[in-house]
């Protein structure tokens, strides 16, 4: 380089000292300031011309609290003495007006054959990255709440989705909640039928509170005229409520308000939250969250995440209540589509019906038994293919069509049983079927004779008194509705069986001995095991006790059981007794022929609906 181009150089080097975006001294070798760009004037507040030739530790260097620091402990004099660069950033500046300014700084020494000849130190505002670092700090821990918030929605979510039974989704929702978001929770609903009417459903409390279960059951009903208290509000439509001191120290006059003061009286508390479980349209209950010892109130921003949560199981409850009113809806249409049994004579029959799991499989399984006009009791069990209203529907069509035809024809089985398949090819849309239609026939007294045909359908079982069980494999013929639509020119063979007295002849559906975890066959063998076991009940314990002891799932279930009486039982002078016929049917419907009236609901699976009056008998075969 010529020297020409040196007055350029040093403009050029001069340029970009001044332009760095950092604060710049340059000191001579014992400290003394030689030059100095703008952003460090800018940052200590004092111009080149006032930082010139002074010692740059004695002038600027100070403590936060302002005060003087020996030299000895001055980190930029000892990289003069040691010719080693170094940094840091718990120094601080003085300004002209006695202020201090953090910095972040670094210091690296300037040499020349082998000697130090000063120092270049580079230095920042430290204050704006501490700024900088806090928001930083700032953002995430707000991210890190946000984190844990979705968590917590997200398990409370999958705890409300994994189930419709309300109290088993309730009492999941507080052991979420307890002791993650409060120290106790509790879930009140309001009854489906009396809106007015409370129920607490779920308690959740921290190990050291105890007497939580002793909270649950009925509440006082919410009364029309009841004051504003926050509680009555949030059931009225409200938002979410904060409680606070203030708020648990009012005097609670109302039942209901009362007994919700109790709730902190009992578990503790000097603040809490009461959050509606509601729609837009329908307020379900509420929830209430208390907090106890030095935890804080509950914050605007965790109220909010409240909000939410009581929206979702509002949202949960109001589909579980729809679930629930569908499942009554198909259980009641199945219920009257379903028959009364006659009880005729000292003949005794029962029958169950369980539904499938799923709200709308009301399915199209079904038990039939009647007097024909020769007098003799006919019995009936048959599944329509389908699990829904249509193969309903279908199956009350299709034993409508068999009791007509059984009526009008004094015809045998096979000749019923084909007629039927015709009538359902030609007439009706009704899918493929199965049944058992036999004729219980035999003189009063006895002995009876069991005369069936099988159209596809599992074998009636005979059980008699002496524990002995087999299945009766005669009379099997087609499906119902393929021999006619696909001109096969099959035949239902007719099957004769003699009943011994005392036995038991059960008619069952497929659900009964059918499973995803067994075979066909060993649900059979399963079936005849226990009947067998069973053969010294009566009919009505047998049928109970045979579907607790196979435990069928998953299907529709429909029984059908006879027994046999003794031989000379209901002959002439041997009144028949006036015994109930026990069956899944819509109560208060009377069996045409049958000697009792109103037979009762029974059902081991459902509500028990309360036995008829017992004297309410008629003889419906002497007007037949």
């Amino acid at each position: 380089m010529n020297a020409a181009d040196r007055p350029r150089e040093v403009e050029f080097l001069r340029a970009v000292f001044d332009s760095m975006g950092a604060g710049l001294y340059v000191t001579d070798p014992v400290g003394r300031v030689v030059a100095s760009n703008p952003w460090a004037q800018r940052l200590v507040g004092r111009t080149e011309q006032e930082t010139l030739g002074l010692d740059l530790h004695d002038l600027l260097h100070r403590r936060a609290d302002g005060t003087r620091i020996p030299r000895e402990e001055c980190p930029v004099l000892a990289v003069l003495d040691s010719g080693r660069p170094a940094e840091g950033s718990d120094e601080f500046y003085l300004r002209p007006d006695g202020t201090v300014v953090p910095i972040i700084w670094a210091a690296t020494p300037l040499l020349q054959q082998g000697g130090v000849e000063g120092a270049v130190i580079t230095f920042h505002d430290f204050s704006l990255h501490q700024e900088a670092a806090e928001q930083r700090a700032t953002r995430l821990l707000a991210l890190e709440g946000l984190t844990e918030r979705l968590t917590m929605v997200a398990e409370i979510s999958a705890a409300l989705s994994s189930t419709l039974d309300i109290p088993q989704m309730l009492q999941r929702l507080v052991r979420v909640l307890v002791p993650e978001v409060a120290d106790w929770a509790v879930a009140d609903l309001r009854s489906e039928d009396q809106a007015a009417d409370m129920r607490r459903i779920a308690v959740r409390t921290s190990e050291e509170h105890g007497g939580g279960q002793a909270l649950l059951g009925p509440l006082p009903p919410l009364a029309e005229t009841e004051p504003g208290s926050v509680l009555a509000r949030v059931m009225r439509g409200d938002r979410a409520r904060q409680l606070d001191a203030e708020d648990l120290a009012e005097d609670a006059e109302p039942p209901l308000a009362q007994a919700h003061r109790e709730l902190f009286d009992l578990l503790g508390g000097h603040s809490g939250a009461v959050v509606p479980l509601s729609t837009r349209r329908t307020v379900f209950g509420v929830l209430t969250l208390g907090r106890t010892g030095d935890h804080p109130p509950f914050t605007d921003a965790e109220m909010l995440v409240l909000a939410d949560i009581g929206r979702r199981a509002g949202l949960v409850l109001d589909n579980a209540q729809l679930f629930d009113q569908q499942r009554h809806v198909a259980e009641i249409m199945q219920r009257q589509l379903l028959t009364p049994l006659p009880q005729v004579d000292h003949l005794q029959m029962a029958a169950r019906y369980q539904p499938a799991e799923s709200a709308t499989e009301i399915g199209g399984d079904w038990y039939d038994a009647f007097l024909l006009a020769d007098g003799v009791t006919t019995m009936v069990i048959g599944d329509v293919v389908g699990h829904d209203l249509k193969a309903a529907a279908h199956m009350a069509e299709v034993r409508n069509m068999l009791r007509a035809l059984a009526w009008d024809r004094q015809e045998p089985p096979s000749l019923i049983m084909r007629r039927l398949d015709e009538a359902m090819t030609n007439t009706s849309d009704a899918p493929m079927a199965t049944a058992v239609f036999a004729r219980v026939e035999g003189p009063e007294g006895g002995p009876w004779q069991l005369h069936w045909v099988n159209a596809g359908h599992p074998p009636p079982l005979l059980v008699t008194t002496d524990g002995r069980a087999r299945f009766l494999e005669g009379g099997h013929g087609p499906l119902l509705g393929m021999n006619s639509a696909l001109h096969l020119g099959l035949d239902w063979p007719d099957a004769r069986e003699d009943l011994p007295a005392r036995s038991t002849l059960l008619l069952y559906t497929d659900g009964l001995v059918e499973s995803r975890t067994r075979s066909l066959d060993a649900g059979l063998a399963l079936l005849r095991r226990h009947a067998a076991d069973l053969a010294d009940l009566e009919v009505e314990e047998f049928c109970d006790e045979l579907l607790q002891r196979i435990g069928p799932s998953g299907d529709d279930v429909a029984l059908l059981a006879l027994r046999i009486p003794a031989w000379g039982m209901g002959r002439a002078g041997a009144p028949a007794p006036r015994i109930h016929a026990h069956s899944p049917a819509a109560a208060n419907r009377a069996a045409p022929g049958s000697r009792v009236e109103n037979s009762p609901v029974r059902d081991t699976t459902r509500r028990s609906v309360p036995p008829a009056d017992p004297s309410v008998v008629r003889d419906d075969r002497d007007r037949a």
